[in-house]
């Protein structure tokens, strides 16, 4: 029996977003159109629309910057997070000197010490992939770390009991045991990444060719240009999702054939 297209999970989950999605957009749309809402306080969403075909040039120039940040900050992070975990897993006195300082790292603001790293790094690019990787990294790490010691204790002792050594179970029963945790830390990581980037660059201030989105929202706020600022919000809230996306749909390529959690 055919199951009905509305009643197909893949169809749902793509479907029912974008409806509510339409649906909220045409109410915004009606109701600053019925109070005839100034365009410098809300603008509609055709203003939005508008500005992002006429804008659209520069504010993906600018973004391509920011996803630069992003794109070297994550992966920046994800290399750092996977090795401080096996590290961590394989010496308990590591983990316990250094874990307190990771999640020291995780709760201090990140613009309390973007201006620090910027004054310090010479390269402002570095400088903004270092922001961002502080506040990206600690998912990765945890989330790693926890994959990494949950595992089947019955699983752990055939190990033992068939001779295996450290690194046998590290890379047959240890990895393949932390793979859901760790994608799990992608999906949130992705995202973070995203927002260390641009919070980097509203503390860095650059401007000019090499800018990013936080610059043209912030001169879009000086120029009291609010559909141009709504427009880069727009292009930043999208890049997050695909991001987030496109975390997903690894995890499924890489647990679909033998984790329920991608079933």
């Amino acid at each position: 029996m055919t199951t009905p297209l509305l009643q197909r999970p893949g169809v749902l989950n793509w479907l029912a977003p974008i409806s509510f999605g339409i649906v909220l957009l045409l109410i915004w749309q009606a109701l600053c159109t019925a109070w005839q809402v100034p365009v410098y306080l809300v603008p509609k969403p055709s203003d939005i629309f508008q500005t992002l075909l006429t804008d659209g040039p520069s504010l993906l120039r600018a973004l391509g910057v920011t996803l630069k940040v992003t794109v070297l900050a994550f992966a920046l992070a994800v290399l750092l997070g996977v090795a401080g975990a096996f590290l961590f897993v394989q010496n308990r006195f590591i983990e316990a000197s250094l874990f307190p300082y990771a999640i020291l790292l995780q709760v201090t603001p990140v613009v309390a010490i973007a201006p620090l790293i910027i004054i310090w790094v010479k390269n402002p690019t570095f400088a903004l992939v270092l922001c961002a990787t502080l506040v990206t990294l600690f998912p990765i790490l945890s989330n790693t770390v926890l994959g990494l010691r949950s595992v089947n204790p019955g699983l752990l002792n055939l190990f033992k009991l068939n001779g295996a050594s450290r690194w046998q179970t590290l890379v047959r029963l240890r990895i393949p045991s932390a793979l859901p945790f760790f994608f799990g830390g992608l999906r949130i990581s992705s995202g973070l990444a995203l927002i260390g980037a641009v919070v980097a660059e509203f503390v860095a201030g650059t401007g000019g060719t090499g800018a990013g989105l936080a610059y043209e929202i912030l001169q879009a706020g000086f120029q009291i240009n609010i559909p141009r600022l709504f427009a880069a919000l727009v292009l930043i809230s999208v890049t997050g999702v695909l991001l987030f996306i496109s975390m997903v749909w690894l995890s499924k390529k890489a647990l679909g054939h033998w984790h329920e959690s991608a079933t």
